[in-house]
Parts: C-alpha cells; structure tokens; sequence
C-alpha cells in the first residue's frame, strides 16, 4: 500500500490533540510547588505542537481532495471538518506562540511575566477544546457509526456555538484571492518576514561558524526576537496563502521539501537550545571561536533556510505568486 496525503493525515492528527494535552496538563502541574522546570517543558511542548500542527493542517487538504466525491463521503461533514481545523490551528499556533515568548523570558529572567503565563493557561484551554472538536468532527466523515446520522451535519448546543466562529472554507478563499491588494500586502509582509528571520539568524550562525569573529555573540543574540517576528509573519502569511488556493500547493514537490526543511529547521533549534549547545557560544567574546560541534550546527541551520527559501520560489511561477488564482 502506497504512503498517502490521507495517510500521513492521519499519522500526523494526533499531534495537535495530545501535545496540547500533555502541554496543558504539565502547565497545570507546574502550578504546584511553582516548578518552573515543569513550566519550561510545557513551553517546549506548545512550541512544538505549533510546529507539527503544520503538516498536520497541510496534508488534511490533501486528504480532502482524495476524499472528496468519494461514496458516502459527506462534502458538508468535510466543510465542517475545515472550518474547525482553520479555528483550531490559529489557536495551536496562538499558543505555540505565547510558549515562545514564555520560553525567551525565562531564558532572560527568573520570573517571567505574570501576563504571559496566564495568556498561556487561556489560551491552550481554548486550544484543548478546539482541536477535541476538530478530531470529533474528522471522525464523523469517514465513521458513520459514529455519527449515526447519515450523511447530515448535526450539532449540539456546545458545537453550534463553536461553529458560529468557524470560518467558511469556501467563503474564504473567495475573499482572499478576489482581493488582489490584499494579496499583494501578504507576498510583501512574507518576503519581509523572510527578511528578518535570515538577517537575524543568518549573523549569528555566519558568527558561530567562525566568520566576522571580533563580534561577541551575546548583542547579536539579542536580535533573535527579531527572527521570531519575522517567523510568526511568515506563518501567518504562509498558512493563509496556502488557505486561498491549496490546490496550487498540494501537488507541487517544491512545497513539500520546503516543509520538510521547515520540520528539519525545528530540530534543529532543539538541538541549539536545548542539548547545551547554546550555552557553549552564549558568552563567547570577540575573537573567540565555537566549538566544531556548534559550528556543524550553526552551518546546517543556515544551510536549511537556504534551501527553504530555494524550495519557496520553485513552489508556483513568479506570475502565479503576484497574480492570485493563476496556475
């Protein structure tokens, strides 16, 4: 049996739900005693549930197109099913997010600020609730027995006021791509957000690997936020191109390496934050070189961006990525 889109849906889907409970349920118990170890791997867990939730968004419109059509494959029920996916993965990445700057306070003080830490417990509440329904609502098109209904879409009191804020697929992709200067806006704020994440990082890895050695890392370190900006940008404005007009996406082999190199670019900030490779180059002053194994790493991490970048305008033609609808 040959590896599909349906089938790494499939694989991939349970990474929302249960990295949002494992994250949400070490958050809560970082609460006693004030355990901030407990309170920082619940941080790593959101971000990297918002980095999986990715591929898990973008192969279910994959899954979609092969089911679509399909006898006793209900369009309504996968309508439904997108719609709470679209709500779901903004609050995943929301979360994911507020994880981040969580992280990035405890790394520069003790005590991170009591704003984010709630904005944490809000929202991956919110998340845990959403992505539930959004694995309920994917259950019911492909497991009558389930929904019992037949093909019908039926909602409780508790879902019908969720669905109010559920978008509508195809309502939004009719607004997006019949807005040219709206899409012209989202190309330029993601060549920007690209922008900032390779000046930021791009230094400092050009640092690391032992060029323009009399600069300390630590200053150029402090521009990380920056990068962060311009990745949160890129998200955004990637994910909702991609909403506009997956069918220019999912086919093309470009796109799926670029992801592969975003999966790849995850790993490999783990292992330059949190195997102590970090901590060897943190206080590293002008003149001073990195050690070789922080080298390779700082060198792969600029080598990925390249090639995600590379991957990027190869996805569409250059008239396709202006001109929205084109093929």
């Amino acid at each position: 049996m040959t590896l599909n889109l349906a089938h790494l849906h499939l694989l991939l889907n349970h990474f929302p739900i249960l990295g949002t409970i494992f994250g949400l349920s070490l958050f809560l118990v970082s609460f006693f005693g004030k355990n901030q170890d407990l309170r920082r791997a619940s941080y790593i867990i959101f971000a990297g549930t918002g980095l999986l939730a990715i591929p898990t968004f973008l192969t279910g419109s994959g899954a979609q197109a092969m089911l679509s059509g399909q006898p006793g494959i209900s369009d309504a029920l996968i309508q439904r099913h997108e719609g709470a996916a679209i709500l779901s993965f903004w609050f995943v990445e929301i979360t994911a997010a507020l994880a981040i700057v969580g992280l990035w306070q405890t790394h520069r003080s003790s005590r991170p600020a009591n704003w984010s830490v709630s904005a944490v417990l809000l929202f991956a509440l919110l998340t845990m609730v959403l992505v539930a329904r959004t694995g309920n609502t994917g259950g019911d098109i492909t497991h009558p027995e389930l929904r019992g209904n037949g093909t019908a879409v039926l909602e409780g009191t508790f879902g019908s006021i969720i669905h109010i804020f559920e978008p509508n697929p195809d309502k939004l992709t009719t607004f997006l791509l019949d807005n040219e200067m709206f899409w012209g806006v989202l190309m330029a704020v993601h060549f920007i957000g690209l922008a900032l994440i390779v000046g930021a990082v791009g230094i400092l890895d050009i640092r690391i690997m032992g060029f323009f050695k009399e600069l300390p890392v630590a200053p150029l370190h402090r521009f990380l936020p920056w990068a962060l900006a311009g990745l949160a940008a890129n998200i955004i404005t990637g994910m909702v191109a991609f909403m506009a007009q997956p069918q220019n996406y999912i086919t093309s082999e470009a796109f799926w390496l670029k992801i592969v190199g975003l999966m790849l670019l995850g790993v490999n900030a783990v292992a330059f934050y949190l195997i102590g490779a970090f901590g060897q180059v943190e206080n590293l002053q002008g003149g001073e070189d990195a050690p070789m194994s922080v080298k390779l790493i700082a060198a792969s991490g600029l080598f990925l961006w390249f090639a995600v970048i590379t991957f990027g305008r190869y996805i569409q033609t250059l008239t396709s990525t202006i001109t929205p609808g084109s093929n």
